[in-house]
């Protein structure tokens, strides 16, 4: 829940519109238009998405390899016409805003073709179009807002700020734990190598001084007499 903090006594009236603009606010700022997904890309793969969109839209793409080789992806976006308006090679992370000219089908694409042996994980976050503003025709009012509306749309903007830090962190989070569970691969396997390694040294060792102590027994011919 919000709480908005005002001196005095509020009227059962203010403590309702308090709740209703702050309310809105939330949701405002959790109801985003848009698409987050993560997904698997493998080796020599290329996965492509698609979206329809009204001529004079913005949209924005902001993705991120979280795991797997060098955390690099090729990255391209085309409009309905073929015509290629973004293009990246071997990013980790990058961030696109585009305001459409036609109608039509949008297509982006992330590709791993480049590496033969590394799967990627990669993460984007897709948004079409502006947010809505979060109080009633806030955008043609000619008036100032009032306290408690310029406290709702603080507060809203807070909520976007913790949204948008929350996502960084998360992804900061999962990339750092898939290096530290290779590391950890690595580092078992080091171990393992040099085990083996040891051992059969040891042995090595063992059988060599075996051969120093061991007493050759004269061969068994005969003189002639």
């Amino acid at each position: 829940s919000v709480r908005v903090a005002m001196p005095g006594v509020m009227p059962g009236a203010v403590r309702v519109a308090v709740r209703t603009l702050c309310l809105a606010a939330l949701l405002g700022a959790l109801g985003a238009g848009g698409t987050e997904l993560t997904l698997e890309l493998p080796d020599s793969a290329q996965r492509c998405f698609h979206q329809e969109l009204e001529s004079g839209i913005k949209f924005t793409l902001d993705y991120q390899v979280i795991s797997g080789g060098h955390y690099d992806v090729d990255c391209y976006v085309e409009d309905p016409n073929g015509k290629t308006i973004y293009q990246e090679t071997k990013k980790q992370y990058d961030s696109f805003s585009h305001h459409t000219e036609v109608k039509g089908v949008y297509t982006f694409c992330f590709s791993n073709e480049f590496s033969t042996f590394s799967h990627k994980i990669v993460y984007f976050d897709f948004q079409v179009g502006d947010e809505p503003p979060i109080l009633p025709d806030m955008n043609n009012r000619v008036t100032a807002l009032t306290q408690l509306e310029s406290a709702c749309v603080t507060i809203h903007e807070m909520l976007n700020a913790v949204i948008d830090s929350q996502t960084h962190y998360r992804l900061r989070e999962a990339q750092d734990r898939s290096r530290a569970e290779e590391l950890n691969g690595r580092v078992s396997y080091w171990s393992v190598g040099e085990t083996l390694i040891l051992f059969m040294v040891s042995i090595g060792q063992v059988m060599l001084l075996k051969s120093f102590f061991t007493e050759k027994r004269p061969s068994s011919g005969g003189a002639g007499t």
